[in-house]
């Protein structure tokens, strides 16, 4: 079986969304990984199908209530399930490319993506939920943050890109920034590609395109050369 996704939301209609076009689509069709999404309303047993409450204690917004999110986790994780399951969340750990390459190299994943002021703490304990971010700021909601991880993870997949060899020089796969791209015309607006990279000489290229991966990595994330030599 393929990397399975499953995904436990208020709004499953948003899915597969981007995750549906271009080349992590036609992965998608051809079995390469399976999407899943469950409407998180779906195990509300209230007439008007209500999943939050307020915060015990007091404070603004609305909590996911523990018991309604258990079942939908229970119902497509059942606790024998190998797959970790992923909470998005503002607070969580830092999504990386290191963490997509392994996460891409198991059976797949759950994804809970929270609303409102979050999830129940008695949840993530209870069913041993990760919590996950990318990036140091707020969303409205875990559903945008559930997709860019999916299309990380996705792309790694073997067959999904097309050619193994397409990711191996991209930004974070060694520390570095990718070096810049250039492709015809050889003048654009008075701009010309640089002569190296029509000469021919695949050495030099290659000595070009590391020196400029440095020089950028330097002046924009000068914090990856330092994680580079740890």
């Amino acid at each position: 079986m393929g990397f399975k996704a499953d995904i436990i939301t208020l709004f499953p209609d948003l899915f597969p969304g981007p995750l549906g076009a271009s080349i992590i689509g036609r992965g998608l069709d051809k079995g390469l990984w399976s999407l899943t999404a469950t409407g998180l309303r779906d195990f509300a047993t209230s007439k008007h199908k209500d999943v939050d409450d307020t915060p015990s204690g007091g404070g603004p917004g609305m909590v996911l209530r523990p018991d309604i999110l258990g079942r939908a986790i229970d119902a497509i994780s059942p606790q024998n399930d190998p797959r970790p399951r992923l909470l998005m969340s503002p607070r969580g750990k830092p999504f990386t490319q290191k963490k997509a390459h392994q996460l891409a190299s198991g059976p797949g994943l759950v994804l809970i993506c929270g609303r409102f002021e979050g999830v129940d703490q008695r949840i993530i304990e209870a069913r041993n939920l990760t919590e996950i971010s990318v990036g140091d700021y707020v969303l409205a909601g875990g559903e945008v943050a559930a997709m860019t991880i999916l299309e990380a993870i996705v792309r790694l997949i073997p067959g999904v890109l097309g050619s193994s060899a397409s990711s191996h020089e991209e930004s974070h796969e060694n520390s570095l920034l990718e070096y810049p791209q250039y492709t015809r015309p050889q003048n654009f607006e008075g701009l010309e590609v640089p002569p190296v990279l029509t000469s021919g000489d695949h050495k030099k290229i290659k000595q070009w395109r590391q020196a400029q991966s440095e020089a950028i990595t330097a002046k924009i994330r000068p914090d990856l050369l330092s994680k580079k030599t740890d």
